[in-house]
This record gives structure tokens, C-alpha cells and sequence, in this order.
């Protein structure tokens, strides 16, 4: 390769306008860059007009499924519609482009929006410390595990189990397992609740804690939950609310109440920051007072009319995310709340609950439901009379992708045979409840005249049924392995 200037190295076989001389050797790269990655030719990239490469971007990007397209009634995801004034927000110069590392004294601002939703939540979840530093419900979830150990160490009473019910998210067995306490699962009732007799067997002076998720993932409010604290308690064992579902519960009732000494919020999932892929996310978790020492440190802390991040906190189980939390997610929630104010997020959860209860209404005629009566914000169809046909759940969901909207959760909660786990959320209208509706009872139809068209779904995607189980064995990541699989799906 012959020797170059970086600036020739920039320029070499571009046409647009070039950014300036940049006339520094060519060695000058290789401190940076090994001389055998440095190309020796320009790629070969195409030469397209803009308009073309906007489209080609542009129809790339509405392949993708997402609440702004239609409705995802994603169950137990809780996948809420972002209000683009909470990212017009979040986007300020003063807000988005501000450094961790940036002294507190500079950063007073920011502090102050982080306080006041601390305050907020507090109020919200009948609870007094918060902490908004874990990146998740899940690390939440972590964070309060964790605590939970430091907490009956230094009394000098460890523990060596966790109770979680048969209807709980995956995480929760899974945190148990990754701080080292066992868990231990107590079944659900016949009507969905857990079962308060098992319960009192299961608690004993081994039971660190108990986690709950209320209302649980059958879409059902754990009606029992201040006698489930009293055996919790009486046993000296700590009640964590798995706070996924609480969007049934904002301005209605709060943790505080009914017991909980530990209560983890999803941002993403309750006040309506991007999720998953749009993230990240924001986890918050809020506890009573005398666990407060325990939590994540540094600790918001505000002094007269200053703000600071307190340090010293011998007691705490330490950092569980860099810096101090995914900001841009505490902004937009604290925009939403704001935006809504204490009777407007009272309307959110009473909408969410309204508009399950008429899916689940008029879906049940064709579908089981895995209990009967009313739900909260989600509910739990069993596809089982489907399956007598010969067409399973997951046959289901691909066919719902061919009308152009998103699938429910499929086989969860484990305790539902042929799970279809719906929950609409608050902003969906009657007309867009009424179109999901007409598609499920249209494709129970099929399932009934042509069920090999359902088992064949999805048919109108750009990418068809695919073979799962060799997709897990034999990841296709690259154009490479592609190619080498003998082209596209």
C-alpha cells in the first residue's frame, strides 16, 4: 500500500465535499489502526440518490411492529403508547446532552427532576425511600434480593429461601437462584389467587422473603394480600411486590398499604418510557423505612435548596448500574406524570382495566378464559378448544400477524394450558378492541373450515414460519452465515 496522508485516506475515492485538509501521515493512523485493517481500495458501496436511500430506510423501518403502527397487546409487557411530548422533553439541549461525570454543582437541574419524581413515586406507592438507579424491573428485582440478604444478615438470622408463586414471572425464581437463596413455589387457588393454606405451610423460619405480583399474571388482584403480609411478616420474612402489572393500580391503591415492604416499578411499563429495543429502560424501587439504608448508593439527597449524591452509606449493598440510572427515562416519566396529574393517572388504570374486561367479553364466546369474572388490565385465554382441532396457540399468533397486528404473550403464565395472554392498555379505542376481537374470532373460524391455512401463518410477512427449534440450535447472526444457510428465510 503506498504511503498516504490521512487526509487522502479520507477522501480517496469520494466525490462528495471534502471536510478540510487534514494533512497528518498516514503513520499518524497506524498508531491507531494496524496497518492490515486499513483498506486498500474505497468499498464498494452503492452511489444512490437520497430520496432512494430515505425510502430504502424508510420501508425498512415499517416492517417492524410497534405501538405507533397498532395495537400490541403484548400481556404482562404492558406496551403503552409514548406520548411524543414526553420526548420532546427528554430531547432538550439542557436534559439529553448532559454528562454523568459532571459536577453536582452543574448539574442541579437534572438533580431536581430526579427529586421530584422520587417525591412523586413516593406518594404514588405509599412508600417513603426510592431509588431510581437499577436499569429495570428485573435488576430491581436484584436490588431488592440483595438487600433482603443484607438485611437478615445483619440481624444475624440468614436465610436460605424465597416463596414465589406458580403464576410469577420467570425472573423472579431466577433472582432468587442468582443471589443463592432457594426458591420454593406455592400454588395458585382455583380462583387464581395463591393459595393462602399451602402458603401457611410453605412460610417458615427459612422464608427470607415472598414475591408477589399483584395484580398477578392471570390478570387477577390478589384479593388476599394483607393476610399474605400478615404470614409473610409473622415469620419474619420480607413481601416484594413484582411491580409489572401495576399499571392496574396507579391512583386506584399502592403497595404501602396493603403491606409490601419492597415495590419495584417498571418505567417502561407504567409510565410510558420506550421498551425493549427503544430503551432503555428505567426500574425503580421503592421500600420502607428501615430498609433504606440498604439501597443502592450514592442516595439523592436534598439540603435546603441544593441537591446532592451521599456516598456514605456504610450499610448499602453498593452500586447495581453505572452512574446514577438511565436518565432520560426518569425525564419522560416524570413528564407523563405531570402531564396526567393524580386524577388523570387514576383514568389511565380504570381505561386499562375497562378495555380488558370488554376483550375479554367478547372473546370468551370462542376462547376459555382461565377464570371467570372480572379482570384487571389483562386477562388469560386458553386456546385449548383450538388445540382439539389441531391448532396451537402458537399457530394462533402467526396468524394474527397476517391481519397487521401484533400477537398476545403465548404459553405464560405456565399454569394455563395453550396460554394467549392479552392486555390492551388504556389508549386503545372501542373500534381499534373491536378489530383485535373480530381477528381472533375470525381465525377461530379458520380453525375450524381451514385449519391448515392457520397452521401455515404467517403468509403475508416478509419473512414466513420459520423453523424455531433449528433457529435455537443454529443462529443465523450475518449475511455470511446466511449466504452459507443457501439465502433468505
Amino acid at each position: 500500500m503506498p504511503e498516504l496522508t490521512l487526509r487522502e485516506l479520507s477522501v480517496k475515492g469520494h466525490r462528495g465535499p471534502r471536510l478540510g485538509p487534514l494533512d497528518i501521515p498516514a503513520e499518524g493512523v497506524e498508531r491507531l489502526l494496524p496497518r492490515e485493517r486499513l483498506r486498500g481500495e474505497p468499498p464498494a458501496l452503492p452511489e444512490i440518490s437520497e430520496p432512494a436511500a430515505v425510502r430504502h430506510f424508510v420501508n425498512l423501518s415499517v416492517l417492524n411492529h410497534h405501538i405507533d403502527k397498532a395495537i400490541y397487546p403484548l400481556g404482562s409487557c404492558t406496551m403503552k403508547y409514548n406520548p411524543k411530548l414526553n420526548d420532546e422533553v427528554a430531547q432538550m439541549p439542557g436534559l439529553q446532552a448532559i454528562h454523568p461525570l459532571q459536577s453536582e454543582e452543574l448539574s442541579q437541574g437534572a438533580l431536581a427532576v430526579v427529586w421530584e419524581l422520587h417525591e412523586r413515586l413516593k406518594v404514588i406507592m405509599g412508600m417513603p425511600a426510592v431509588t431510581t438507579q437499577p436499569a429495570a424491573g428485573a435488576q430491581c428485582e436484584l436490588t431488592a434480593i440483595l438487600m433482603t440478604r443484607a438485611y437478615h444478615a445483619e440481624r444475624g438470622d440468614p436465610r436460605e429461601e424465597v416463596i414465589v408463586p406458580d403464576s410469577a414471572h420467570g425472573t423472579n425464581p431466577s433472582t432468587v437462584n442468582q443471589v443463592g437463596y432457594r426458591a420454593v413455589t406455592v400454588p395458585s387457588g382455583p380462583d387464581g389467587c395463591v393459595d393462602i393454606e399451602a402458603l401457611k405451610r410453605g412460610v417458615s423460619g427459612k422464608t427470607a422473603a415472598l414475591m408477589l405480583t399483584n395484580p398477578n399474571t392471570l390478570g387477577i388482584f390478589e384479593r388476599n394480600v394483607g393476610e399474605i403480609a400478615r404470614i409473610v411478616h409473622a415469620a419474619d420474612g420480607l413481601l416484594y411486590l413484582d411491580g409489572a402489572n401495576l399499571n392496574a393500580m396507579v391512583g386506584l391503591a399502592n403497595p404501602g398499604s396493603m403491606g409490601f415492604d419492597f415495590a419495584h416499578i417498571n418505567l417502561h411499563k407504567t409510565f410510558s418510557t420506550p421498551h425493549g429495543g427503544g430503551g432503555p429502560g428505567g426500574g425503580v424501587l421503592c421500600v420502607r423505612e428501615d430498609l433504606a439504608p440498604y439501597l443502592p448508593a450514592p442516595v439523592l439527597e436534598r439540603v435546603g435548596d441544593r441537591y446532592r449524591w451521599n456516598y456514605d452509606r456504610p450499610r448499602s449493598i453498593g452500586r447495581v448500574h453505572s452512574y446514577y440510572g438511565n436518565f432520560g427515562m426518569v425525564v419522560r416519566a416524570l413528564c407523563y406524570v405531570k402531564s396526567l396529574g393524580a386524577e388523570g393517572l387514576a383514568e389511565v388504570s380504570r381505561e386499562a382495566i375497562v378495555n380488558a374486561n370488554y376483550l375479554k367479553a367478547r372473546l370468551k364466546e370462542a376462547y376459555d378464559p382461565s377464570h371467570e369474572g372480572f379482570c384487571m388490565h389483562e386477562f388469560v385465554l386458553s386456546a385449548t378448544r383450538q388445540k382439539a382441532r389441531g391448532v396451537r396457540a402458537l399457530d394462533l399468533a402467526k396468524r394474527i400477524l397476517d391481519f397487521g397486528m401484533h400477537a398476545p404473550t403465548t404459553y405464560f403464565p405456565l399454569i394455563v394450558d395453550e396460554a394467549l395472554m392479552i392486555e390492551p392498555t388504556e389508549t386503545e379505542t372501542k373500534a381499534s378492541l373491536d378489530a383485535f376481537a373480530d381477528v381472533l374470532l375470525a381465525i377461530d373460524r379458520e380453525t375450524k373450515e381451514d385449519p391448515e391455512l392457520v397452521k401455515r401463518a404467517p403468509t403475508k410477512t416478509p419473512v414466513k414460519r420459520l423453523d424455531e427449534a433449528r433457529a435455537a440450535r443454529k443462529l443465523t447472526l450475518t449475511w455470511r452465515d446466511l449466504e452459507a444457510e443457501g439465502g433468505g428465510a
